[in-house]
């Protein structure tokens, strides 16, 4: 899904490090080694059709890798 962040991403949290990430070896193929980081944060999000709406995303982060590959999980506003 297309989407477009909007300000900043609030709430963020880490919730698998290292081994704990499923994906971990396609990341270090595709960006190369770090400590990876599977992150979620809130943030107000605006659609490829120009929907905004507030979300939960997920996202990859690495230090000196920045962040990589978001995705939205979920929506939090009334109506997605």
């Amino acid at each position: 899904m297309d989407f477009e962040i909007l300000g900043n991403i609030t709430d963020q949290e880490t919730f698998a490090v290292g081994r704990g990430i499923r994906e971990l070896s396609r990341l270090r193929r595709l960006y190369g080694a770090g400590r990876w980081r599977k992150r979620k944060g809130k943030a107000t999000i605006r659609l490829a059709d120009g929907a905004i709406h507030i979300a939960e995303i997920h996202w990859y982060e690495a230090t000196g890798k920045g962040r990589k590959e978001f995705k939205i999980k979920r929506f939090l506003d009334a109506s997605p």
